[in-house]
């Protein structure tokens, strides 16, 4: 039988096999994608080569997706949207897990009624969970507004990692002393996106004429109850909840305030006010009809009782006076309240 290729044409067919496959295996090195990642710092450069000299051939934003493509002990290779290509510090990436989580959050808390507009003191993470130390992805710059949803706490954490103690049970020499906590927020930014941040961050946009009135409290959340005329302007009454001004307390608020408008006087006064509540965010407002008095404006607080148990108090507010709205066979507890 006859030979189809001689032994010189197999040598030469089996080179270019080889050839073909060494291409088709760079191709693939080349294209391959290793994993998605995003970019967490404000703005980064990406680099030609991994050096103490190098060329900047692009830069990433906050936010930015990018194909992690090769690594380099701390840094990784990366492809942009606009395929650029270049190497950038691995620490400047988080993974796909922390942008599901914080899709997540956007998602499950996008109809949340906001409890107060805030705004940054500084820039600032928005984190997964509540504490220094968990995910973020997005940064938010110092003066930017935020719509606060809750509140969390978590562990303070001393600069060497180490849990801080409650000063107050730290000086009694206790043993039993717990860590110390901190307040975060979550917020939800301009561009709809949810995360938490801490709350020292983030000054509560109070309005100046009802802030003067903080008698050395903190308020937690304000809400805008309705409006009164009073000659050519509009003038509104809010319901306010307040807490003392300390980081940790186990409830978001534990006093209730609401501000309305003295037509004659011109100034706001003290209509309602009770104070420990063992109150949970969040709070709620709405209209109701009550029949002779009309369509009047309603406010739902949540407070926890001793076994843990969240339940609503719903109160009407008929200028200047403001009511408990008991449920059938709902028994009203003892307030201490204010009215003048």
């Amino acid at each position: 039988m006859k030979r189809l290729f001689s032994f010189p044409a197999r040598r030469l067919l089996f080179a270019s096999l080889a050839c073909a496959l060494l291409m088709l295996s760079g191709c693939n090195r080349r294209h391959r994608v290793l994993e998605v990642a995003y970019v967490s710092a404000p703005q980064a450069a990406l680099r030609d080569q991994v050096a103490a000299i190098y060329n900047r051939v692009g830069n990433v934003k906050n936010g930015e997706r990018v194909q992690i493509i090769d690594r380099d002990r701390r840094f990784a290779r990366v492809r942009t949207a606009s395929g650029i290509e270049g190497w950038i510090e691995q620490r400047y990436l988080v993974d796909q897990k922390t942008y599901d989580a914080l899709q997540k959050l956007t998602q499950e808390h996008q109809n949340d009624p906001v409890q107060a507009p805030g705004v940054l003191r500084n820039d600032t993470n928005m984190h997964v969970t509540p504490g220094r130390d968990s995910e973020h992805l997005y940064q938010l710059a110092s003066g930017a507004k935020v719509a606060i949803l809750e509140r969390g706490t978590a562990e303070k954490q001393l600069p060497g990692g180490a849990p801080a103690v409650k000063p107050a049970l730290a000086k009694a020499g206790k043993a039993a002393a717990g860590p110390a906590l901190e307040d975060w927020w979550l917020v939800r930014d301009a561009q709809g996106r949810v995360g938490w941040v801490l709350s020292r961050m983030v000054d509560v946009d109070v309005p100046l004429d009802i802030a003067q009135y903080a008698e050395g409290q903190r308020f937690v959340a304000f809400f805008v109850l309705d409006e009164v005329q009073d000659a050519e302007k509009k003038v509104p009454q809010y319901l306010c909840v307040l807490t003392d001004p300390h980081d940790g307390l186990p409830f978001d608020f534990d006093q209730v305030r609401v501000f309305t408008w003295n037509v004659r006087k011109h100034r706001y006064e003290t209509a309602y006010r009770e104070h420990g509540l063992n109150g949970v965010l969040p709070v709620t407002l709405t209209h109701e009809d009550f029949d002779k008095e009309g369509n009047l404006p309603v406010f739902i607080l949540r407070v926890r009782d001793d076994a843990g148990n969240i339940t609503e108090r719903k109160y009407k507010l008929n200028t200047p006076i403001v009511r408990r709205v008991l449920a059938p066979g709902e028994v009203v507890t003892h307030a201490r309240k204010k009215q003048r």
